[in-house]
């Protein structure tokens, strides 16, 4: 998405895994012989006692419902728990030979805790289960002074240790010490009693001991033994934070009264049902100390009262009974176990089930094998008009003249030319964002609203976003769905937060801001009868100041006018500084330097709300809404403005989230072809964008390489720095793209982040192809793997050397251009319309100030009207209308044969590069191997000029362009310029399904 410069909450489970991956302090059992780092043993390996955490639940009863492993389930509900100690149940059960159980809890009258429909899993000795915790402790064990084997008590004093949980997460806190000069605990330590909000602490007698060392553990095998060292804690009051140990300290708990201040009720919960699944939202809930999680209270149907915990502000129930109303309140739970009222009740009834599957699935191949063609849906085709809108601006723009509107094309649209991009050879089709969006000009996407809700305005009766995902998988092709997780549009997001902002309907502004409608929803379609527009604005604005108002200065006229010369009020419109944006949800602040650390957490531009990244309810609302477009069947993610989120962030939750989804869903081979690739725009032509690491494009494809602080907005000030420092020359390198002679090997992908990249440093260098070439050489040793970067010459935003219109370098260049982009590493992408150059020269935006069809977003429809049929990739079988004459072309005769010999040779899609013993200008040399397939390829490549080839393997090469055959016996082979746009691949006959293919493909222009 192009800059335009203008000046869930984490359950505690979720808490707790999060920071046993990332911090670096937090080991598995650390090894022997040292007593302190022994491993704990399990109470017994044949009965379980399981204590369950009863503050947040309440219930007048408590009944475990279990099965041992490989056994039976007990009669339902369960066997009864007994009291063991305050806000604690317990019941101990036999196992027999088991290694561990499944379980659930219950009230004993139809009210369920079965961890959201997953169930427990459990192992044998003592474990406790809090607020969907498990661990490995007994929560009622003697919390006084500890006997410790030795020394004995004297005149050493005691030593009071507190230690901060903020960081680890965990719910329950062993300490494993050692008296100096004394012995051990035994293994794990002993238990630490809650202080405070975020501490623990526990007395020692040193007895004349004046120190002792100590290790810290979850009781479950992970352990904080500072990294290996230990900790010396003298006698006094010690805090032990982030591994520092703070000596003669005061108590840290000493200030703090206790919290006994529940949260309010959850307000506006409202339920929708689709099929047999329901949607529930709400708005968040006010706490004096923060909300950390909601509880959600379903009831109808047959299956009784499910009570489930959730991370986020939106909850969807599925796999419901057909044709049933069902109940759902929410409860908020804060921190110290305050349990709110609970809210309205909001109903739903769903209704039938879908007579097919609910969700698609990926193809899960390779995405190197696809080329990727990448359509603006609004823009490409209409198969319906009757979703079409223009919008508050469609006259203004100037479309309304040209019967244009924005929102032109749609799914059906594209699902009857997937024909059309298929018969092109292309198989993987990237498209525009396709949450229900929110702005005065927001057909391209980027303005999203409802990210749980699909775009109304793009769906239509039997084309809906899941049948062009099944449409398209049908034919063999992928589908890239463009995500935003920076920022939300007009102005908040539904569900998370959006701001009332000041709109009286006066004289000058009745033309903007509608009357309040209550009983409307907008859905971007539907048209509010008192308005007649699809684009009401009326749940925007307050004719008077609204409750909870935190806005500076609220409904006070500025000295600013609008482009009519209307007095603009504040409050009127957002601005992260007026106070409108809570910090919970939004960053505050404008940015001033797109290099500098504020551009990953400050505005863009003032009509796109810039999310918190680094706050717990904004990344589970963001994972809960791309898991359902995951649970679709999409192959990939673009990630637009990946470089405004720090990489720590995408490190720790949303990269993981996504390969956790698709594993859960798909399996792991799906989760590993999966494509995620990330828009960080860098306009420079250097191979660091001006020396900042953190903001140029190989950066991101990169694990974090040092620990953090567990708090995210701290972590990434935190690498942000230590990465500038580090500086250019000492970030990590690879190799993965390159051979070793003339050989493949196998990549090293474990220091791979998860997202791949655009390649901005070849998009911009794109007004030459040589130059292209020679500067994405230079860059791939900085990337993890650079045969996954996807290449393009211009796109939706800029043109090469960031021009602001679509490529005009002529016919011959672009040929060119091609010719190198399908036959070097990476995966070429081709932008609409690009292969009969389609509005070339033309400005790629410029917004509502004048009609989309004088720029490069133009409705590109009446090029492929009419019919077509591919009877293969790269091949059409019959067309007919303006669509034959469009596919007779020469950019597009060469595009599908390019994509012919590509698909027909491994090397082209997925092998490493040299240029090793290699003359000529753009020449180099590709190779694939993969041993359990049986696949070896390779090819000498030349684009445009001759080629010399010295010490490559002897044998009977034959070019895939002209079918020349050349023999090899002195490790040379010299090629002839074949001409510009033209090239020569030579590929070595191995023999069998090795053999080359020979020509691919008819001559034509360029190809020939």
């Amino acid at each position: 998405m192009r800059r335009t410069r203008l000046r869930l909450l984490r359950g505690p489970l979720g808490a707790a895994l999060a920071a046993t991956v990332t911090l670096g302090l937090l080991t598995s059992v650390p090894g022997a012989p040292d007593p302190g780092q022994a491993v704990p043993v399990a109470a017994s390996e044949s009965t379980a006692t399981v204590f369950y955490y009863t503050k947040t639940r309440n219930w007048s009863a408590y009944k475990l419902h279990y099965a041992p492993d490989g056994g039976s389930w007990t009669t339902v509900p369960g066997v009864a728990m007994e009291a063991a100690c305050t806000d604690w149940v317990k019941k101990t059960v036999s196992l027999g030979g088991a290694s561990g159980l499944a379980a659930t809890f219950n009230d004993g009258s139809g009210v369920w805790d079965n961890n959201s429909g997953k169930n427990y899993a459990l192992g044998t000795g003592t474990i406790t289960v809090k607020d969907g915790v498990v661990a490995h402790s007994d929560p009622c064990a003697d919390t006084g002074p500890d006997p410790s084997p030795s020394p004995s008590p004297g005149t050493g004093g005691t030593a009071d240790v507190y230690y901060s949980t903020t960081t680890v997460g965990w719910s329950t806190v062993n300490l494993h010490y050692q008296p100096k000069g004394g012995s051990w605990t035994a293994v794990p330590g002993v238990g630490m009693e809650a202080a405070c909000t975020g501490w623990v602490r526990r007395t020692v007698d040193l007895g004349t001991a004046a120190s002792l060392r100590a290790a810290f553990n979850n009781g479950n095998g992970i352990w904080d033994n500072n990294n290996g060292a230990d900790y010396t804690v003298p006698a006094g009051v010690t805090t032990v934070k982030d591994r520092k140990v703070t000596a003669g300290a005061a108590d840290p708990c000493a200030a703090e009264t206790p919290d006994t201040e529940a949260p309010s009720a959850p307000p506006k919960v409202s339920a929708s049902a689709d099929g047999v699944s329901v949607v529930l939202t709400w708005e968040p809930s006010t706490d004096d100390r923060g909300v950390t999680k909601y509880q959600v209270t379903r009831t109808g149907g047959t299956r009784g009262t499910v009570v489930s915990d959730v991370g986020s502000t939106v909850f969807s129930d599925t796999g419901l009974e057909e044709r049933t109303a069902y109940s759902y309140t929410v409860r908020a739970v804060d921190a110290a176990g305050n349990v709110s009222a609970a809210s309205a009740a909001a109903t739903a009834t769903t209704g039938t089930k879908p007579a097919g599957p609910a969700a698609g699935k990926p193809l899960g191949t390779d995405p190197r094998k696809d080329p990727i063609y990448f359509v603006l849906t609004a823009r490409f085709n209409d198969g319906d008009a009757s979703n079409n809108r223009g919008g508050n601006q469609h006259q203004k723009s100037g479309n309304a003249a040209n019967d244009d509107p924005m929102f032109r094309g749609d799914f059906k649209g594209l699902i009857n030319k997937l024909d059309y991009i298929k018969g092109l050879g292309m198989s993987a089709v990237w498209i525009t964002p396709v949450v229900l969006n929110r702005s005065d000009y927001d057909y391209h996407g980027y303005h999203g609203y409802d990210f749980y809700e699909v775009d109304s305005r793009l769906e239509s009766a039997g084309a809906s976003y899941q049948d062009l995902i099944d449409a398209a998988h049908a034919k063999g092709m992928k589908i890239y769905q463009d995500v935003v997780y920076n920022h939300s549009s007009r102005w908040g997001a539904k569900g998370l937060f959006t701001p009332t902002v000041y709109g009286v309907r006066d004289t000058q502004w009745s033309w903007y801001y509608d009357e309040k409608n209550d009983g409307f929803e907008y859905d971007g379609l539907t048209v509010e009868t008192k308005s007649g527009k699809s684009y009401y604005n009326g749940d925007l604005w307050s004719t008077a100041e609204p409750s909870g108002n935190t806005c500076v200065n609220w409904g006070t006229p500025t000295q600013h006018t609008s482009p009519e010369g209307y007095r603009i009020y504040n409050c009127q419109w957002p601005s992260p500084t007026s106070g409108m944006f809570p910090k919970a949800y939004y960053h505050n602040c404008w940015i001033g330097n797109w290099e500098g650390e504020d551009s990953r957490s400050c505005w863009l531009h003032d009509d796109l709300a810039d999310f918190d990244t680094e706050s717990a309810p904004v990344q589970n609302y963001l994972i809960g809404a791309y898991n359902k477009y995951i649970d679709m069947g999409v192959d990939g993610f673009r990630v637009d403005t990946a470089v405004h989120i720090p990489r720590t962030t995408w490190n720790r939750r949303f990269l993981p989230a996504i390969q956790d989804r698709v594993t859960q869903q798909f399996g792991a081979e799906a989760a590993k072809n999966f494509f995620v690739f990330g828009e960080v725009a860098a306009f420079v032509n250097d191979k660091w964008n001006r020396g900042s690491v953190n903001h140029s494009a190989q950066f991101y494809t990169w694990k974090e390489r040092k620990e953090y602080s567990a708090d995210d907005k701290k972590a990434a000030l935190e690498m942000y720095d230590y990465e500038q420092q580090q500086g250019t020359g000492s970030q990590p390198t690879s190799d993965n793209a390159f051979l070793k002679g003339n050989s493949y090997h196998t990549p090293d992908h474990s220091r791979f982040s998860g997202m791949n990249v655009i390649d901005m440093r070849m998009h911009m260098n794109f007004g030459d192809a040589n130059n292209a070439y020679g500067n994405g050489k230079d860059s791939d040793d900085s990337y993890n793997d650079a045969t996954y970067n996807v290449v393009y010459v211009d796109s939706h935003d800029y043109g090469p050397n960031k021009s602001s219109e679509r490529y005009a370098g002529g016919t011959d260049a672009w040929a060119e251009n091609m010719s190198l982009m399908w036959t070097f590493r990476g995966i070429p992408t081709l932008y609409y319309g690009s292969e009969i150059e389609f509005q070339a020269g033309k400005k790629i935006d410029c917004g509502p100030t004048c009609p989309l069809e004088t720029t490069g977003r133009a409705y590109f429809g009446d090029h492929i009207a009419g019919d077509v049929k591919a009877s293969g990739f790269g091949t059409v079988s019959s067309a007919s209308g303006a669509v034959a004459d469009t596919l007779s072309k020469p950019l597009v005769k060469h595009v599908q044969r390019l994509n012919q010999i590509r698909r027909a040779i491994p090397a082209l899609q997925m092998g490493q590069y040299s240029t090793e013993g290699i003359s000529g200008s753009m020449a180099y040399k590709r190779r694939y191997t993969d041993t359990a397939s049986g696949t070896d390829s390779f090819a000498l490549v030349t684009v445009s000029g001759g080629a010399t080839y010295s010490g490559v393997p002897n044998g009977t090469y034959k070019d895939a362009v002209t079918g020349d055959t050349q023999v090899v016996t002195g490790g040379k082979l010299t090629v002839a310029a074949p001409g510009k746009g033209n090239l020569r691949v030579y590929v070595l006959d191995l023999g069998g399904k090795n053999a080359a293919p020979g020509k691919i493909g008819t001559a034509g222009t360029y190809l020939k």
